[in-house]
């Protein structure tokens, strides 16, 4: 139980809280373990609880009528995902499935509500990570709707600078091919966009590294 208070104390949604308060929150976080490629919920699920991952990475997508995959984020350790339920008690609005093994918390929704409840801080902390993800969703239908694909690409590459607080490169974290559908695009463009930012002078690409040449450049895309 240490070890979970622990882990949930570095996430975003608990951050700040007591010791007393974190003990509450592990207390019906239940431990979860999917294989690489294994769904969590599909799209129209009921909305009982949310899940934090613990280790691993898991993408949240919608699927078009005719097959064609739209990653809409894609979370790692530390983040929550699954939470907007919770307060609406409304199915699940997209699909989740692992990118690799990966250890998620549960939180049953009314166990989940009661605390909340009764734990101001934590309904605030709530809020803070809703408005994290309003912003994300704002930045990321601004790249799909406004932007071409080098665009999207470069805002991506941005975003990974100042996450990982790098300027001289950046550890894509998920595989090429999904990156080309959390950009909107087919994986044969972007590999065609890699190609040609790196002819210009903007970056160079080491398998899974993005070495930044250019950021200003970058930055004018």
């Amino acid at each position: 139980m240490q070890k979970k208070s622990e882990l949930l104390a570095t996430s975003l949604l608990f951050n700040g809280l007591p010791a007393e308060q974190l003990s509450k929150i592990a207390a019906i976080a239940v431990g979860k373990h999917y294989p690489k490629g294994a769904t969590i919920f599909h799209e129209g699920d009921p909305g009982i609880g949310f899940y934090l991952v613990a280790n691993g990475k898991v993408k949240i997508f919608k699927t078009s009528f005719d097959g064609k995959e739209q990653i809409l984020h894609i979370f790692g350790a530390g983040e929550p995902f699954g939470e907007v339920p919770v307060f609406y008690g409304s199915p699940f609005p997209a699909n989740a499935t692992t990118l690799s093994d990966a250890e998620l918390y549960f939180f049953p929704r009314n166990e989940f509500v009661d605390l909340v409840t009764a734990t101001p801080s934590l309904a605030l902390n709530m809020l803070a990570v809703l408005a994290l993800r309003l912003r994300r969703f704002a930045a990321q239908i601004e790249n799909l709707s406004l932007k071409e694909v080098p665009g999207r690409l470069a805002s991506h590459l941005r975003y990974l600078m100042e996450e990982q607080k790098r300027r001289d490169k950046v550890v894509l974290d998920i595989p090429k091919g999904q990156l080309a559908s959390l950009l909107g695009t087919s994986a044969e463009t972007l590999s065609r966009i890699f190609g040609k930012m790196s002819e210009d002078g903007l970056i160079r690409v080491e398998g899974k590294t993005i070495v930044i040449l250019d950021p200003n450049g970058l930055q004018e895309h």
